[in-house]
């Protein structure tokens, strides 16, 4: 199958640069998929499961925060807050995160409030779910 150079770049790393065959990303209004050749555009990222096709036809999971994908002449650019392993994930630490941000939304608060809470219980969700898969893991 034909490949296409990948670099995803988190906000604090440099995450995974080299060659892929297939991307889906999580984006608005649904999951977007990549395939090498694929037009050029730029696409928003949501928070969510990204997930990559290396060659030789493994998937692996990538848990994503909001970014953007850039893709021009054969290559993807995927910037994103974060993006983490299965195995990086502290389940613990984000099941307190979700656990937080469902008391905030119990309470009183500002509009920009709420939607920054509720932008954490997604996060978070997320975190967990990717951590529970427990995908296998080779970049």
């Amino acid at each position: 199958m034909a490949e296409f150079s990948l670099k995803i770049i988190a906000s604090d790393r440099l995450f995974y640069e080299g060659k892929c065959e297939k991307l889906v990303i999580p984006a608005p209004d649904g999951e977007v998929g990549i395939l090498a050749n694929h037009e050029n555009m730029v696409i928003a990222v949501t928070v969510g499961d990204a997930r990559v096709q290396l060659p030789g036809g493994e998937w692996v999971d990538v848990a994503v925060g909001a970014g953007f994908a850039e893709v021009v002449n054969n290559r993807v650019i995927l910037l994103v807050d974060t993006a983490e392993k299965p195995g990086e994930i502290d389940a613990r630490r984000a099941e307190e995160a979700k656990e937080r941000a469902e008391e905030q939304l119990r309470q009183k608060q500002s509009q920009q409030e709420y939607y920054q809470t509720q932008a954490s219980l997604a996060r978070a969700m997320n975190r967990l779910r990717i951590s529970k898969e427990g995908q296998r893991w080779n970049l």
